[in-house]
């Protein structure tokens, strides 16, 4: 079972915001993703950035994409980023036209799994050629003294075992790591957590040892 990706989602309002973390963090990280957020207030020019500047890290483009799924992923590809998101509501024809337009310039596509999706949508996602989801843990649950536990599991598990590559997100700390023992994530992904601790690098470099010791 491969090793787990660490990743930041840089959620600014600008780009030299999002260097002030990359610039301390990138040498700590395998992933970087310029969030929503950033590519709606800087456009392409930050994913440009981003891929310029780290080119050692994969660039991931969060645009949430609904519709125009090959013109939006081709534009996030064409100016550096290795992954971008689509929205599970999305249209399949529009996640299909996104997947060939990242896989056309090396890239791929992650479904974001919010509101209601099934696990039946999954199957035909992975059937279409679909390879990767990332599944979130609200963040109005745990602002409401919910925690990540068995209910997460068992769905990341599950999306494990119709064949996808599940990456994780939503509030997740050091402690929670242990919880996905056995379970092949792709990436964990990390926002304030990781950029607004007193030391980014040594918490990344935490996170990192976290994750080493459950996966080999």
């Amino acid at each position: 079972m491969a090793k787990p990706l660490l990743q930041v989602a840089l959620d600014n309002f600008t780009i030299s915001e999002a260097l002030e973390s990359t610039r301390i963090l990138a040498p700590e990280l395998d992933i970087i993703e310029v969030g929503t957020i950033l590519c709606l207030s800087s456009g392409s020019e930050a994913i440009e950035v981003m891929n310029t500047l780290y080119p050692d890290n994969i660039i991931v483009a969060d645009l949430k994409i609904v519709d125009a799924g090959g013109e939006l992923a081709g534009m996030a590809c064409d100016k550096g980023a290795d992954w971008v998101t689509v929205m599970c509501n999305a249209a399949d024809a529009t996640k299909v036209k996104a997947m060939e337009a990242a896989e056309k310039r090396g890239g791929e596509m992650q479904v974001e799994l919010f509101g209601n999706w099934t696990y039946e949508q999954a199957e035909t996602w992975k059937k279409l050629g679909l390879k990767q989801v990332i599944y979130h843990q609200s963040r109005d649950a745990l602002n409401s003294g919910g925690s990540w536990g068995t209910e997460n599991m068992t769905v990341v598990k599950k999306l494990a075992d119709i064949g996808l590559e599940v990456s994780v997100t939503g509030g997740l700390t050091k402690e929670v790591i242990q919880l996905f023992k056995g379970i092949p994530v792709k990436s964990f992904i990390v926002g304030r957590n990781l950029r607004n601790a007193d030391d980014p690098a040594t918490e990344a470099r935490a996170y990192q040892d976290e994750i080493a010791k459950y996966w080999t």
